[in-house]
């Protein structure tokens, strides 16, 4: 879901760069320092998942994972995201520098929306409840994340309206990809360590 340079008009780049610096300021303050060496994890594994992926025009389909960040990270997400996708334009050009701003809110924003939205439903003491909140958090930031890259695309021109619709059609099945491998990874991370479940939380009431 990369954009990539020289297809954003300047008024969407100032934009995606001042949302995004917003969004990491906010994210760093809540950052706890404790537990930059599993933010660090987290965003290689953002790095990583989003490696592999399939051009469609001026974006591409690949997994994200950013439900699953969202939900261990809280706010976090942003610089954690923004690191992984500064590191992903440098070494192997996927998306850009000038659209780093815009890449960032795009795979950022729905990371924290949903965290804000199905963390209680998450959290849930009953099983069946947290992996039902566990899946629409995966699926949902992966659809609203397509959603944001087509309304980036659209306020360029309106020749990128066939594109844009086209990436959120082609996510459609990286949605219910990612709303399983979230409920499978809350699910795990419930039994063997949930404390790294309750970082969101902890610095969202501070």
């Amino acid at each position: 879901m990369h954009i990539s340079e020289g297809v954003l008009s300047a008024p969407v780049l100032i934009s995606g760069a001042a949302m995004a610096a917003a969004g990491v300021g906010i994210g760093m303050k809540k950052l706890d320092y404790d537990r930059i060496p599993q933010v660090a994890v987290l965003s290689s594994a953002f790095f990583v998942a989003s490696l592999v992926h399939v051009p469609i025009g001026p974006s591409s389909v690949h997994l994200i994972l950013n439900g699953l960040l969202g939900l261990l990270l809280g706010w976090t997400a942003f610089p954690a995201i923004l690191i992984a996708l500064f590191l992903q334009a440098v070494l192997f050009q996927f998306g850009g520098i000038t659209t780093l701003g815009v890449n960032t809110v795009t795979m950022a924003f729905p990371a924290v929306f949903c965290f804000l939205v199905f963390r209680a439903g998450v959290m849930s003491e009953r099983s069946s409840v947290s992996l039902f909140f566990s899946f629409l958090c995966g699926a949902a930031s992966v659809l609203l994340a397509g959603i944001l890259v087509a309304i980036a695309l659209m306020s360029t021109g309106k020749s990128f309206s066939a594109a844009g619709k086209l990436i959120v059609v082609a996510h459609l099945p990286v949605m219910a990809i990612e709303g399983v491998i979230t409920m499978l990874c809350v699910r795990f991370l419930k039994k063997v360590k949930p404390e790294v479940l309750e970082v969101g939380h902890a610095k969202k009431s501070a």
